[in-house]
């Protein structure tokens, strides 16, 4: 098969006539893109501009009930929901935790998931991940397979991060997260809760720590969590990895710095070196172009 089910997803589904413009006066993202041909990414935040979990928003059609279904990681499940409580107030919505009845599914290969493989919507982070869907979880073996490892390496070999893996959540800007790069940020819409850091991050490029994929030269990865250094410079920290490569959150001017005095770069101990993926646009370590405040 080339569908996995993602047993650490869960599904969350806001629903009621206020449902768009309460998310949309919630999360990073711009709602107004987002119908039952086009799914969102994007995440709620601290008013500090941290990020409390990124999650995918995927529209209902009217003959679905309408309102929105959101792809979350499942730890963070409980906790979204006080919070969406937490700020519906006045406004007519309702939500609902449905991940003991749903699965979500992805494609290990970037290939289309089977006709009936239930919700199908593009993963609108990057077109090589391919397809996502939400189904009811009843029956889910026929159509996905037991594959996370797959999906991880895939995903970790285009350089996308995933919370929990890569980012803590309650610690990491969207900007170090690469949200801003993934589309799960918008500049453009009106306030929404952490919305000033983040904008200050963007337009005074203060956001020096970022995730960037690594390749380890000898195909072997450390284990996550691992110290990243160079000589005896503290770089960051080394996240998930497959197959000699891995998602690293380091501090980027002392990359930089490291590269010009010709150190190697280590994470637990194994020499690795940086690999720029083509949807990354802000400069990177060893370019002409690389500032300190990358």
């Amino acid at each position: 098969m080339s569908a996995t089910r993602l047993v650490d997803r869960g599904v969350i589904r806001v629903s009621g006539e206020d449902a768009r413009d309460f998310l949309q006066n919630l999360v990073t993202n711009d709602l107004d893109p987002v119908t039952p041909e086009r799914a969102g990414y994007g995440a709620l935040l601290t008013p500090q501009g941290k990020i409390i979990c990124d999650f995918f928003i995927v529209a209902l059609s009217h003959e679905d009930g309408g309102g929105f279904l959101l792809d979350v990681p499942l730890l963070q499940a409980t906790d979204l929901m006080k919070r969406l409580k937490l700020y519906k107030l006045r406004a007519k919505v309702a939500l609902d935790d449905l991940s003991e009845a749903s699965a979500v599914i992805a494609s290990t290969d970037g290939s289309p998931l089977p006709e009936d493989s239930g919700l199908v919507y593009a993963d609108p982070r990057l077109p090589a991940l391919g397809q996502r869907a939400i189904t009811d979880r009843a029956g889910v073996e026929e159509i996905a397979a037991d594959d996370t490892e797959t999906y991880h390496a895939r995903r970790i070999a285009l350089g996308v991060p995933d919370g929990g893996r890569d980012f803590a959540y309650g610690d990491a800007f969207p900007h170090e997260a690469l949200l801003d790069q993934l589309g799960g940020v918008s500049f453009k819409k009106g306030c929404y809760i952490g919305q000033e850091v983040v904008s200050r991050m963007q337009h005074r490029g203060t956001a020096r720590t970022r995730i960037v994929p690594v390749v380890f030269t000898e195909g072997i990865v450390c284990e996550t969590g691992a110290e990243a250094t160079a000589g005896t410079k503290t770089l960051g920290r080394i996240g998930s990895g497959a197959k000699g490569r891995g998602l690293a959150m380091l501090r980027l001017d002392r990359v930089a710095d490291a590269l010009s005095e010709g150190l190697t770069l280590n994470g637990g101990g194994l020499a690795f070196v940086l690999a720029k993926p083509d949807f990354i646009h802000f400069p990177f370590p060893g370019e002409p172009d690389f500032g300190a405040a990358a």
